[in-house]
């Protein structure tokens, strides 16, 4: 059933102006829970609603595409609400942004009380579709054109996105190994034996089961996982558990009609108010070997009468299942870091975030997105303007942001490389009193240490540790991007000599208007610690960043030669 759905839960769906514009792509899917989809306590089963949002995401996918699609992966999934009988669940799906061959299709979930006129929020969910292969050969995707606010920031947060899932596997992996040595396992009385809560089922694989190119629907696939992995949970607590979680997961190969699928889960491990439920899926005909399709890993919790999580029983390990317990260990602190730094609104995270390398990839694609959503603004009204350098102003939820725009002479490249370096920006930015590196945590991400020389006179300076994040364009409608955030190191605590500064979000969009031509703008989100150094420009009492973002032109002229001639020389050595 088709019907229109308030979208204002949920800021991935809003509209700029929804009456007068509907994105092409967008499908929505609307059902009522009924008995034969609920579990015994009258909630709508997790696996159910996960056959329904894939459905939805790819029927969005294949309006895009043309032609037919299949999921290849799915992010994390944060289930806040569970669904009652009789409740109504209306699904919205649509293509965030088309790569080559492959899209992302943001879903949104929500729940409707007919009685009581009342919505909110599910859960939602980016999943990751392919285009099959014509007769024709492969599929050439188009590309999605954004039209609102909204459209714009989530196109430009799927390439960070996509970025992220590309390297996730095997930086969990790097993660996982480095972790778990240091852990042990412990040992309870009375704890459930892990063996006890293993489950292992075969399903046929039928017509109905699977898509009109007879591959078996992802969402099937996930629903009977879903299955298995609430029987093992089951039989650690003896109570009905509550799927709160999904990881992020692919699929690694298709499923076809005839196939018989083999679905295993254990209990990996169980903490004071959730267990982890490890999940594989693997399918085989006659007497072929198994084919791995997915794995997964769920966590589960049990609610009481007042719908708060019960303390659960501990688990004790088979020989043979120690690393998944010392995984699950390391992965409960992945999956921590991914809620709190991904997950919150820019307003509920402190601005400096402990880094280490196992948040490293989160706190970098925080870092970045929130610049991101910065730049895709569009109500940011112009404070000042001096031989076409442009001061902009947008105050919003109690924070004051500002950006400064220009344009150089200079191909944007050589503009990124020259202004990424921070260690450089004392020779055109006189607030930058010293900058050392601290550590190059890898291509992308740089960690300094920043020092600014006082506002005041006789007053102590301040200085910053910042997380320097670069990106390249993923296409010629992205920019390059300078990202800066702040963060806190065990190893540089703050000193008697400064007052220690943040910065939420700071950085460069790096514009390429054509070959010769560049447009730079700066953003700030301004901070106690930065507001004094621009106050004064954003009243009009003074011209400083007019003087500032000058100096940056004549730098980047006249380093433009050299930072060709040093990457000529670079390329000659490799």
């Amino acid at each position: 059933m088709i019907t229109d759905v308030d979208t204002t839960l949920d800021p991935l769906f809003i509209q700029k102006s929804e009456e007068a514009y509907r994105n092409p792509t967008e499908v929505q899917m609307s059902q009522i829970v009924l008995p034969c989809h609920a579990n015994h306590c009258g909630e709508l089963s997790a696996g159910q609603l996960l056959k329904w949002m894939d459905s939805t995401a790819c029927l969005s996918a294949e309006r895009h595409a043309g032609c037919s699609c299949i999921t290849a992966s799915v992010d994390d999934i944060n289930f806040e609400h569970t669904i009652g009988v009789g409740k109504v669940v209306n699904i919205i799906a649509k293509v965030n942004r088309a790569f080559t061959s492959s899209m992302e299709v943001g879903i949104l979930v929500t729940c409707e009380d007919l009685y009581t006129d009342r919505q909110w929020k599910v859960c939602h969910a980016f999943a990751t579709f392919v285009a099959r292969r014509t007769e024709a050969g492969k599929v050439q995707l188009k590309q999605v054109i954004p039209h609102t606010q909204m459209e714009q920031m989530e196109y430009s947060l799927a390439a960070e996105r996509r970025r992220m899932r590309l390297i996730h596997a095997e930086i969990i992996t790097d993660l996982l190994s480095s972790s778990t040595a240091q852990l042990e396992c412990q040992e309870y009385q009375d704890a459930v034996p892990a063996e006890r809560t293993r489950v292992e089922s075969v399903e046929l694989v039928l017509p109905p089961h699977a898509n009109h190119q007879v591959s078996t629907f992802g969402g099937q696939i996930m629903a009977w996982m879903e299955n298995v992995a609430t029987i093992a949970a089951c039989r650690l607590c003896n109570a009905h558990p509550t799927l709160r979680t999904i990881d992020m997961f692919h699929f690694r190969g298709p499923s076809h009609i005839g196939d018989r699928l083999v679905l295993k889960a254990i209990v990996n491990n169980a903490f004071k108010h959730s267990m982890e439920v490890g999940v594989c899926a693997e399918a085989y005909q006659g007497g072929e070997p198994l084919r791995h399709i997915n794995s997964a890993f769920m966590t589960f919790e049990v609610l009481d009468s007042d719908r708060k999580p019960r303390t659960l029983p501990r688990l004790r390990p088979e020989p043979d299942g120690k690393r998944r317990y010392q995984e699950a260990i390391a992965r409960k602190k992945i999956r921590l870091d991914r809620k709190y730094i991904i997950t919150c609104k820019q307003t509920e995270v402190p601005l400096s975030v402990p880094w280490d390398p196992s948040n490293q990839m989160y706190l970098s694609y925080n870092n970045v997105s929130a610049l991101k959503l910065m730049d895709t603004r569009n109500n940011w009204v112009l404070t000042s303007e001096k031989n076409k350098v442009r001061l902009y102003t947008l105050e919003e939820n109690h924070m004051l942001c500002f950006k400064v725009e220009m344009y150089v002479s200079v191909p944007a490249e050589q503009t990124f490389h020259l202004l990424s370096d921070l260690r450089r920006r004392k020779e055109w930015d006189r607030h930058y009193e010293e900058c050392d590196l601290i550590n190059q945590a890898d291509e992308d991400d740089t960690l300094y240490r920043i020092a600014t020389p006082s506002v005041r006179k006789g007053g102590k300076g301040q200085d910053f540790i910042l997380l320097a994040s670069r990106r390249k364009p993923c296409d010629s409608s992205d920019p390059y991007l300078i990202a800066l955030r702040s963060v806190t190191l065990p190893t540089h605590p703050p000193t008697e000599d400064y007052t220690r500064g943040e910065v939420l979000c700071a950085g460069f969009a790096i514009w390429e208007e054509s070959s010769t031509l560049t447009k730079i703008t700066y953003y700030n989100q301004a901070t106690p610690g930065v507001l004094p150094y621009i106050s004064t420009d954003i009243a009009g009492l003074s011209s400083g960043f007019y003087s500032s973002f000058c100096a940056c032109s004549q730098f980047l002229e006249a380093n433009k030669d050299t930072d060709i001639l040093w990457k000529t020389f670079c390329a000659i050595l490799i």
